[in-house]
């Protein structure tokens, strides 16, 4: 077995360096998307590791091909991060890397930063110790996963034959929950799109203009209302087609997963669970797609009757969607909703996603549940479903023709995407030992995936 560092101080220091880097795929400069990348590449300097063009933010590659007739392996991560949102609502510092207790917080830490700076240290310390890999790997990091990933279709197509592998492992995704260790057989697919409401050529007066003009604000309210059923249900039609029943097999094998609806709700803060009816909690969250309104902008604080209204939606698909087909009857529908007096108009967004799924008897899946009990042994591993989405996955699959297996030592409450992200610093070794046994099985034994093309 593989010695790792002794001090946790020595990974959050080079972790502390790389979330200083405020790498926001939405509006950072190049400059500092390019800085984010030479970090990583610095990183894979035994693997040859270089920064490479896209049409958007970078890609940093990497390989090491020193294990002639071994499975080779594609590990996938990125570099991006979201934006801050509020920094009121920051404890501390976004991009400072502050050690509170048992966590670290900071923006990025956990997605996807810490996940991917652990596959880093077993790589390095494999070598350190051993003079060489289990396994060959390639790697492969983007810049541009929190805004959709835009441009890795392309490279990806363009360098198909260069990144083929066996099968690819994603430092990105997350635990279901701290409590146990779980592995992901699915995530949801995802579309996003604006509504827009205009009516005057201008922000008007309330007072010298109110009651002889349409609202938009009010307008977009109408329209929005009518998205959704009374128990919260898409009201689109054409939205749930394609969806197959949920099957006797699968309420059951979800009824088996422990869950508090009294414990989910206490963690939320809310009084009440709320949802499409004739399904529970966690079904809804795994098996169930969804249509969220993130945001709508319009006028302020101020006495106006604003010219423009805007909301941002976004739908988590599930298996059996087409999101162009979800996006066409949302249009459909749209544009049959009709208000005197404002101009109503639907603007999707490039990139939609569908869902993916990898079967929970997957090589890779037994090989990666055996290298989860040898890091928590005596605990079952749970089989879950990312509610989020993981864009390289469906591109993956369909150009490079594998899998793709989901191994982040992330956890799902660890506030992704939200004010004070955080890491709990725990997940540092237990992931580094846990990628070590990993691809010691892979390569050899009884969980030896099987290479492509043999």
């Amino acid at each position: 077995m593989l010695t790792f560092d002794s001090h946790d101080d020595t990974y959050i220091a080079e972790l502390s360096t790389y979330v200083a880097i405020p790498s926001v795929s939405r509006d950072a400069s190049a400059e500092t998307m390019q800085t984010a990348a030479q970090w990583l590449a610095n990183q894979l300097a035994f693997a040859n590791g270089r920064v490479l063009p896209t049409s958007g933010h970078p890609v940093v590659r990497g390989e090491w091909l020193g294990a002639p007739g071994a499975p080779t392996i594609l590990v996938y991560g990125h570099y991006d991060v979201q934006p801050i949102g509020d920094l009121n609502e920051w404890n501390t510092p976004p991009f400072e890397l502050i050690r509170d207790g048992d966590v670290i917080r900071g923006r990025g830490v956990t997605d996807d930063k810490g996940p991917v700076l652990i596959v880093l240290k077993v790589a390095q310390a494999f070598l350190a110790q051993e003079g060489k890999l289990p396994l060959n790997v390639k790697f492969l990091f983007e810049g541009e996963e929190e805004i959709g990933s835009p441009h890795l279709p392309e490279y990806v197509r363009a360098h198909a034959q260069e990144l083929a592998a066996d099968l690819v492992i994603s430092a990105d995704g997350a635990m279901w929950r701290p409590t146990e260790p779980s592995l992901s057989i699915a995530s949801k697919g995802l579309v996003t799109f604006d509504l827009e409401v205009s009516g005057a050529r201008e922000d008007l007066h309330s007072g010298r203009y109110g009651g002889t003009v349409a609202n938009p604000v009010h307008v977009l309210a109408e329209l929005l209302a009518t998205l959704h059923g009374n128990d919260g249900s898409v009201s689109v039609p054409g939205f749930y087609d394609g969806i197959p029943p949920l099957s006797a097999q699968r309420r059951a094998e979800i009824a088996k997963v422990a869950f508090s609806d009294d414990e989910y709700q206490e963690i939320l803060g809310i009084e009440k669970i709320f949802g499409e009816s004739g399904y529970s909690t966690l079904e809804r969250l795994w098996e169930r797609p969804t249509l969220e309104i993130n945001g709508v902008q319009a006028g302020g604080k101020y006495t106006v009757i604003p010219h423009l209204a805007t909301a941002h939606i976004s739908c988590r698909l599930v298996p059996g969607q087409d999101p162009e087909k979800v996006i066409s009857a949302i249009r459909t529908y749209v544009e049959k909703f009709h208000h005197d007096g404002v101009n109503i108009s639907m603007r999707a967004d490039k990139g939609g996603v569908p869902a993916y799924t990898i079967a929970a008897d997957h090589p890779a899946n037994r090989a990666a549940s055996a290298a989860l009990e040898v890091v928590y042994p005596g605990e079952e591993v749970l089989l879950a479903v990312i509610g989020g989405t993981l864009p390289a996955t469906a591109l993956f699959e369909e150009v490079l023709g594998i899998k793709t297996l989901f191994f982040s030592f992330a956890t799902a409450d660890e506030k992704h995407h939200a004010p004070n992200e955080f890491m709990r610093i725990r997940r540092l070794r237990e992931g580094m030992r846990a990628w070590e046994v990993l691809w010691r099985l892979l390569a050899e034994g009884p969980h030896k995936l099987e290479i492509v093309g043999d």
